[in-house]
Formats: C-alpha cells, structure tokens, sequence
C-alpha cells in the first residue's frame, strides 16, 4: 500500500509560484510514473503532468506548459509540481497519484492507483 501526502499548497499573486511536494510512504516510489491532477471548484478533476520512473520522461496539459515543472527526488520517495507564472484559472485542489509498478505514462486519472488527499492553491488577480 502507498500513502501520498501532499505539501506546498498556499494564497499567490497572479504571476507568483509555488512548488508543491508529495511524499509517499510505504513503498519506494522509484518503480512508479507519478502524476498531478488538480479540481477546480464546479469543474472535473483534470490532468497537469506526468513524470516516468527515472524522471526523465514527462508530459504536461497544454494549460501548464512552459509555467510548469514536474520532478522527483527517488531517494527522497518524492515528487514535486514547481508552478510559475501561476494565473487566476490555475486555482484547484492539486493531486497527486501513482500507477502501478512498471505502468507506463499516463494523463487518465483511471489509470492511477494512488492518490494523495489533495492541497489548496488559490492565486488572486
């Protein structure tokens, strides 16, 4: 069983950043492409970055990219969603989840097994 704990959500400015952290327990995250979604208030949950096992392959939503940054830390059993240039619309519950081990990258949060309880980022005009 993994746990997934998110951390780094907060109050910005437009045009501010923030990073966001998940820290998974109970097994190593090493063997396992990560992933962030995010929930807007009144809207579904949707996709913003993946990242493979080695943290060399990623892919990020259209919304995000070029703002945003996903990597992690192996040894640490962390990853992290650095949030640039943040604008009113990226304001959500941020997730983060785990596939199984040795799935390939996905943006489909039904190919996700594990998932975080979630942290605020709310950005002001």
């Amino acid at each position: 069983q993994v746990q997934l704990v998110e951390s780094g959500g907060g109050l910005v400015q437009a045009g501010g950043s923030l990073r966001l952290s998940c820290a998974a327990s109970g097994r190593a995250l090493s063997g396992s492409v990560m992933g962030w979604f995010r929930q807007a208030p009144g809207k579904e949950r949707e996709f913003v970055a993946t990242i493979g096992r080695s943290g060399s392959a990623t892919y990020y939503a259209d919304s995000v990219k070029g703002r945003f940054t996903i990597s992690r830390d192996n040894a640490k059993n962390t990853v992290y969603l650095q949030m640039n240039n943040l604008k009113p619309e990226d304001t959500a519950v941020y997730y983060c989840a785990a596939r199984g081990i040795r799935a390939s990258l996905s943006s489909d949060s039904n190919d996700y097994y594990y998932w975080g309880q979630g942290t605020q980022a709310t950005v002001s005009s």
